[in-house]
């Protein structure tokens, strides 16, 4: 993963747990870099150690953590640096979540490097829709919880998100409900 996600994360830490935490989950992780660069590649086993130290340290599920990373990433690290991409995404969530597609497309063209994964919807209503997302990552279901709930809080819209099926329990992909207030 690109360093911007591991810089992201320390954000996230520090700014909720304070710069001591980060270093004690830095240190558990055995992750020794001081500054990730954004535009680096990183092992993505950086990521996923960073996110279990980060849960053992705070006492906290991964899933719960990976859901406010989500989060974190839409409404600070996404709207920071790339606003106006975000903005063009769409009026509302429904919009956003069906342009997401062509949405990794631009940012593609930002990182050559990018393994970005894809998202599909389907059964799109004028209040919700099943989200598809395919991955070669594991273990980032929960990621993709916070993402939505981020972008219904970047539209000012109320939604919930229900797992119907993951990658992990054997199924294709990750299908989610999404649905939200009209």
């Amino acid at each position: 993963m690109y360093g911007l996600v591991n810089k992201a994360i320390e954000e996230l830490v520090t700014t909720n747990f304070g710069e001591d935490k980060w270093e004690i989950i830095k240190s558990k992780a055995g992750v020794d870099v001081d500054v990730f660069i954004s535009n680096e590649g990183y092992d993505d086993k950086v990521t996923y150690d960073l996110v279990g130290a980060a849960s053992e340290v705070l006492g906290l599920p991964a899933d719960d953590i990976l859901i406010a990373f989500g989060k974190h990433w839409i409404l600070k690290t996404g709207l920071e640096n790339y606003g106006p991409m975000m903005k063009s995404g769409g009026s509302s969530l429904k919009e956003f979540l069906v342009n997401l597609p062509n949405f990794h497309t631009r940012v593609a063209m930002i990182y050559s490097k990018l393994q970005p994964p894809r998202f599909k919807c389907s059964d799109i209503t004028d209040d919700g829709m099943r989200l598809h997302y395919f991955t070669e990552r594991p273990g980032l279901t929960s990621f993709v919880v916070g993402l939505v709930h981020g972008l219904a809080e970047m539209y000012e819209t109320t939604c919930t998100v229900e797992i119907l099926e993951r990658k992990t329990d054997g199924a294709d992909h990750d299908t989610f409900d999404v649905s939200w207030k009209v």
